[in-house]
């Protein structure tokens, strides 16, 4: 039998039985031998784990190794499994509902859609003999709101359109449902990007991303500044609690005010839609949500050309990707939960995803001979601290290779941790290992680095990244026979960058791992 609560308890709990007085959710579990009794107020079962409040707090216990007696013992062949997510619309109106559908098509489940109050009900059940296997409960609102409900203990999975703030993860700590900075808590499930829009047909064909947030913050008003024509920029955000514009506001803004004139938006689609009938509009939309508004490519400092597209999404090579997450609690979900999780990993949810308009985390190729653009631009930069040599190095060592879309990089300020889209290419690529894809085939971690500081620590520094990924991924890898791959580290630092260093973004999209396969 297995307990998960407070070691400290276990003995006490072998010495007594707890009574307490009698209510509809009272049990009692009894250990297969009559040893250990305990007593308590029943708070779940999952079909394989009973969650109880009793006076030493919420224990958790292995229901193969116990007997339930009292009047909140569950039916055990009536058990249906419940989990409601709560959060961002981006997930709730599509995304997880194709999602549900797909993998109840995978198991042979009918869904029957319900409604109860604000929340949507899919009700699964077996084709053959009708028994209700799952109720799965969606409530859309924000991510702000899906946070509130994990603290409030009115969800199971947070639908979340960015990471949690930083008082967001310390009340949830302090509620006692676990670190939502944890990877462990956190699920990537598709990828999606922050693009500027403008209606087809404007002459401003691509915009410097410092002047975007010149108009976007009310600096820069007419389009004639621009290039455009003389006539008024019209700027058009999203909802301040909408997880996106909140990820503009840090991210893009970098918490400099928008401009007050900015007009306000539900959603993303609605956006787009208003920016599509606006001849001088300009607006911050999700990549996922285009329709038909024109999507501006942005220029960096010195030139270069960043558009989001499903490869440079993926690759994270433009800047503002946004992935959406889901995040759990530290407590266990009912298995149909955790299965629905490992599900949502899988090839066959990933093409589910790309249908639904987002961008999936399936691995793909570039060749090396679509690199000409980062080369003409490393090349032109050559001097002192990066030699042609080094760059005819580079081509000699990655000619011959393809470059996978699966690269790492970290979080801002020079930091060796991963962002969070990173982190679950760990696991995706160590999966990929375990399946046998690569095997026969030399896997190249290329280590790069920002142009701060001298070559030579550079190229240093993006060895010890470039070794500290591979490390993360065997490490994740444990079922892969490591005799069946070949895992080679290279570091070229400051070479061939994706973007230019003058501004924070651009360092921080040029320290990256890249995996090349050949």
């Amino acid at each position: 039998m297995r307990f998960f609560g407070c070691a400290a308890l276990l003995a006490a709990l072998f010495l007594m039985a707890v009574p307490l007085p009698a209510r509809a959710q009272d049990v009692t579990l009894t250990s297969r031998d009559g040893s250990v009794e305990i007593s308590g107020t029943l708070i779940s079962f999952d079909g394989e784990f009973y969650r109880v409040e009793t006076v030493y707090g919420p224990l958790t216990l292995d229901g193969q190794g116990v007997i339930c007696t009292g009047p909140g013992c569950p039916e055990m062949e009536a058990y249906v499994a419940r989990f409601r997510l709560s959060g961002a619309p981006a997930l709730g109106r599509l995304l997880i509902p194709a999602l549900i559908e797909a993998y109840a098509d995978k198991r042979g489940f009918e869904v029957v859609r319900q409604a109860d109050g604000v929340d949507r009900i899919f009700v699964l059940s077996d084709r053959d003999t009708g028994h209700v296997a799952a109720e799965i409960a969606l409530r859309i609102g924000s991510t702000d709101e899906g946070f509130a409900d994990l603290l409030a203990d009115e969800t199971d999975i947070v639908m979340a359109a960015r990471e949690p703030l930083p008082d967001e993860v310390r009340r949830v700590r302090d509620a006692g449902f676990g670190d939502l900075g944890d990877p462990a808590r956190r699920h990537v499930v598709a990828l999606d990007a922050i693009v500027p829009v403008v209606a087809p047909g404007q002459p401003v064909q691509a915009l410097a991303i410092d002047d975007m947030v010149a108009i976007l913050i009310g600096q820069i008003g007419d389009w004639s500044v621009l290039g455009g024509p003389q006539a008024p920029v019209s700027v058009h955000l999203l909802d301040r609690r909408d997880g996106l514009q909140q990820a503009v506001a840090a991210r893009v803004l970098r918490g400099v005010p928008p401009s007050p004139a900015a007009r306000r938006h539900a959603d993303a689609t609605d956006l787009s839609q208003a920016v599509a009938r606006d001849p001088l509009g300009l607006g911050l939309t999700r990549l996922s949500a285009l329709g038909a508004a024109q999507q501006l490519p942005l220029i960096g400092g010195c030139g270069m050309r960043l558009i989001a597209t499903r490869q440079s999404v993926k690759t994270e090579d433009y800047p503002f990707v946004a992935p959406l997450f889901l995040y759990t609690p530290a407590r266990r979900l009912p298995l149909f939960a955790r299965e629905f999780l490992a599900y949502l990993e899988t090839p066959a949810a990933q093409l589910v995803i790309r249908r639904a308009g987002f961008v999936d985390q399936l691995s793909e190729t570039i060749p090396f001979g679509r690199q000409g653009d980062r080369l003409g631009q490393a090349i032109a930069q050559a001097g002192p601290e990066v030699p042609l040599s080094e760059l005819q190095r580079l081509v000699a060592v990655l000619s011959d290779a393809a470059r996978l879309t699966t690269t790492f990089r970290f979080r801002a300020g020079g930091s060796a941790e991963l962002d969070a889209q990173s982190h679950g290419n760990v696991g995706a690529l160590a999966r990929a290992l375990e399946a046998g894809l690569y095997d026969g085939r030399t896997l190249i971690f290329a280590g790069f680095s920002d142009g701060a500081g001298a070559a030579g620590p550079n190229r240093r520094i993006a060895r010890a990244r470039a070794e500290a990924v591979r490390d993360a991924v065997l490490a994740t890898a444990t079922a892969a026979d490591p005799g069946r791959f070949r895992l080679r580290i290279e570091a070229f630092g400051e070479a061939l960058p994706i973007a230019c260093d003058q501004s924070a973004w651009g360092g921080l999209i040029n320290r990256r791992v890249e995996v090349w396969v050949r």
